[in-house]
């Protein structure tokens, strides 16, 4: 594995975890060259998942892709980088488990909005926001008086 501050390819691993869900390896290293630790992450590789998108093209799934989506999303809130990188592992895994190679995107998109709905609902509303292009804000405040509604169904307004 390649430093990623001196470029060295020597290192060693002082450190070996693995995550709760048992589908990752975390490995902290060291460089012997300057000294520095990294962090890495290993994972059994799945078959590729392909995406078709809205205009029928097709995409291979880019898990690092959502993760940016996700984090724009939650920027400045409460959540810290180990809940989004779960979020995106459970939704590999739930994307995996369908058992296509092929899956619409929005099969994704909804998927998102559905955990992003439970995680935090202004992560929610700006991933809304994109994902579902709104145009103004009449689709805007309609997002909004539906989110709202949902909470008082469950009784979580204030």
């Amino acid at each position: 594995m390649k430093c990623p501050y001196c470029g060295e390819m020597d290192n060693k691993v002082v450190d070996s975890r693995m995550t709760k869900e048992g589908n990752t390896i975390r490995r902290r290293r060291e460089c012997l060259g300057c000294g520095e630790r990294f962090t890495t992450y290993e994972r059994v590789e799945q078959l590729p998942l392909v995406l078709i998108k809205k205009d029928g093209r097709r995409e291979a799934f880019d898990r690092t892709k959502v993760l940016v989506g996700i984090q724009k999303a939650c920027e400045k809130r409460n959540i810290s980088m180990n809940t989004l990188e779960a979020f995106v592992d459970d939704l590999e895994r739930e994307l995996q488990e369908i058992g296509e190679k092929e899956i619409p995107s929005n099969v994704v998109g909804e998927r998102v909005m559905n955990k992003l709905h439970e995680l935090d609902d202004v992560a929610y509303v700006r991933f809304a926001s994109v994902y579902r292009e709104f145009k103004d804000i009449n689709d805007f405040m309609s997002e909004l008086k539906e989110l709202f509604e949902t909470r008082r169904a469950q009784g979580l307004d204030n």
